[in-house]
């Protein structure tokens, strides 16, 4: 029986947002208890190197446009309105206190739980939500993996990356089916990423 109250929080850049993203959350939504996905786009995370970010209109544009067609998934930007940089314990309590009738869920991948210990508060957190995550080839999830709050889904390994599509565009490459057709239409058309595509 499908919990509709309880909520998967995928944060993420989504620079861009790729098929594997949305094979995570439609694998989460079905073989799991959540009722519903929220794709948090989040601005620049403070643990990873500066890189090319899309602007926070063109990845939330992006996301909404690959899931307009499932009413499981809904995008926010709340991030984009609190102080930066963002952490994610203040957005959980956002939400904690926006919603306080539904159970949300932190959904991150085991690269993200092998590093947890660098988050802001990972023990508030980890004491006030329960945390979904999916297999990252090379990654066991370190020290939380058998916290009791922590469940180890086992989805299987999807080894798309936003990195890598992005060097692909730089290449001129063309990996359109990576992604929704929509959103890959939506770089050719606003030419999000640099690419010699963009001069053919």
């Amino acid at each position: 029986m499908k919990n509709d109250c309880k909520t998967g929080l995928f944060f993420g850049s989504f620079n861009p947002i790729h098929n594997g993203h949305l094979m995570i959350a439609n694998y989460l939504v079905e073989y799991t208890d959540l009722g519903e996905m929220i794709f948090v786009v989040s601005p620049q995370n403070p643990l990873k190197e500066k890189e090319i970010l899309a602007n926070d209109e063109h990845r939330l544009r992006m996301v909404e446009m690959a899931i307009q067609d499932d009413d499981r998934f809904s995008s926010n930007d709340i991030e984009f309105h609190l102080p930066t940089p963002s952490y994610t314990v203040h957005t959980l309590e956002y939400f904690r206190q926006k919603f306080p009738q539904k159970e949300f869920i932190l959904v991150i991948g085991g690269d993200s739980l092998q590093n947890f210990d660098q988050w802001k508060n990972p023990e508030l957190i980890i004491e006030k939500h329960n945390v979904y995550v999916y297999g990252r080839l090379g990654f066991d999830g370190g020290k939380y993996a058998k916290h009791p709050s922590v469940k180890l889904i086992r989805a299987p390994l999807i080894e798309i990356s936003s990195s890598m599509i992005r060097q692909a565009y730089a290449e001129g490459k063309d990996l359109r089916h990576f992604l929704p057709i929509s959103v890959h239409n939506y770089i050719m058309e606003h030419k999000v990423y640099p690419s010699p595509l963009w001069e053919k």
